[in-house]
């Protein structure tokens, strides 16, 4: 699509070398047909005016004129009366077709991609008033790079949401705004190796590609450590030898099991014991359906577990906005390190989520979607115990994704190939678990970006697969 300029002339990057012996305007036609032909202006794009050009270039302006009456009689340019020299429509050498698709697939029935929210359901009028409030009050001196740390309004904020909501031991002081979870996670990491940790252990199932790529890069070993139905295995982890662990307590991922209590305070015990640090990603644990709600880690031992928590599961990953709790000793450590990675998290995103938490809008977006999530989980237990019924789900009680269990012999691979087939996503537990194997044979199913209705066909359509092999 071809830039749109609106009243002042365009600029364009054109040299003349006048020591090179070629005459001048053979040098700018030479340029300007090569610009044409490989894309850089594209069909349709205006160009400088006569006048304007020979001003940039230093030559006169009928020198200009000739080279665009020579470009517009070989088709390369138009020029029309009172209208600006453009690009002609079939200037450019068109590139190879690319190779048809083998062919145009089933109709797309029903994605159930893990990890993402319903972005149909971001509250854009929410956000935009937010943003203008935040704009319209903003000091001058917000303007400036400020502290690395992010805007003291949103750690008083999201502090005292945290401590209402997520029983969170939160200090303003010892918050620092980063760039959602992935350079949260690379921010803790870093500081922990340059205390002296040689090993990461992570949990297993969980995100191998996420911890191993984040430990490779601080310089660490990624240390898998299993998961039962009470959490994390504190027992193997000590014998890892590692002292960082990265968990996700409040509804443990894929698995969806809580950390118990005596594992949490296990896990604490291990944290002071090794002179560890717990890293806790509390991802998703604002949509809880069943049972009481569960505070985060970082309330029972602040002074060990570095908290990771972000907007990226609540509004939309784009937003690109999160936050580290941080222990009294790696507060200035990760400072520093957010200092050179970025400076800072652009000020005025983080004024807007401010405004829109201070103001309620938060509270209500989180209520509207728990309630959106809760029909959709439903959906997807109706749904399978219709058409599936040997496939149990866990994993059910927050956010909005599910684990189907496969009936014995199922071919996890097999299943997930064939509902492709079908137009239907699936999504195997094998990717989460650190070996890679598809044993027992599990299904992470998430209902995110999935209605009702499309859950219900989904299913549908892959019944015959959920079902124990021969039935």
């Amino acid at each position: 699509m071809p830039v749109q300029w609106a009243g002042l002339s365009p600029g364009i990057l054109l040299t003349v070398e006048r020591e090179s012996g070629v005459r001048l305007c053979a040098q700018l036609e030479g340029q300007l047909r090569d610009a044409i032909r490989s894309g850089r202006l594209q069909a349709g794009e205006r160009l400088p005016s006569s006048r304007e050009l020979a001003r940039l270039l230093g030559v006169s302006r009928g020198l200009v004129q000739d080279c665009y009456a020579q470009l517009q009689a070989e088709g390369y340019l138009v020029t029309r009366v009172g209208s600006a020299t453009r690009v002609a429509p079939c200037a450019q050498v068109p590139e190879a077709p690319a190779p048809a698709p083998p062919g145009t697939g089933p109709r797309p029935v029903a994605d159930f991609r893990h990890g993402v929210p319903d972005l149909t359901s971001f509250p854009v009028a929410d956000w935009l008033w937010a943003t203008r409030e935040a704009a319209r009050c903003m000091p001058t001196a917000d303007l400036d790079y400020g502290d690395p740390r992010g805007s003291p309004a949103l750690h008083e904020i999201v502090a005292g949401y945290l401590r209402r909501v997520r029983g969170a031991a939160a200090d303003p002081a010892r918050t620092v705004v980063c760039s959602g979870y992935a350079q949260g996670l690379s921010l803790a990491l870093s500081a922990l190796a340059r205390r002296g940790a040689e090993a990461v252990a992570y949990e297993d199932p969980g995100g191998p590609g996420t911890a191993r790529a984040a430990a490779e890069a601080a310089g660490l070993r990624a240390v898998p450590v299993p998961v039962d139905e009470a959490g994390v295995d504190v027992r193997a982890l000590d014998a890892t030898g590692a002292r960082a662990v990265i968990v996700t307590p409040a509804h443990q991922w894929p698995t969806g099991v809580v950390l118990t209590p005596e594992r949490r305070h296990a896990l604490i015990d291990w944290a002071a014991r090794r002179d560890a640090y717990v890293i806790e990603d509390d991802y998703d644990a604002e949509f809880r359906y069943d049972g009481e709600p569960v505070g985060a880690l970082q309330g029972l031992a602040c002074d060990r577990v570095i908290s990771i928590g972000t907007v990226s599961k609540s509004l939309a990953p784009a937003l690109r906005l999160g936050w580290l709790l941080c222990p009294p000793p790696l507060t200035g450590p990760l400072t520093d390190l957010k200092r050179i990675a970025d400076r800072g998290s652009p000020t005025l995103d983080q004024l807007a989520l401010a405004r829109l938490i201070e103001s309620g809008r938060y509270d209500r977006q989180l209520r509207r979607m728990r309630a959106t999530y809760a029909a959709r989980r439903t959906a997807l237990v109706q749904a399978l115990d219709r058409h599936a019924p040997a496939v149990r789900l866990s994993g059910l009680a927050a956010g909005f994704h599910a684990v189907a269990h496969l009936p014995a012999g199922a071919d996890e691979a097999s299943v997930v190939a064939q509902a492709r087939t079908r137009g239907v996503g699936l999504y195997g537990m094998s990717a989460f678990r650190a070996s890679g194997a598809a044993h027992p044979p599990q299904l992470v199913l998430g209902f995110g970006t999935v209605t009702e209705h499309r859950i219900a066909e989904g299913i549908a359509a892959v019944a015959d697969l959920l079902r124990p092999p021969g039935v």
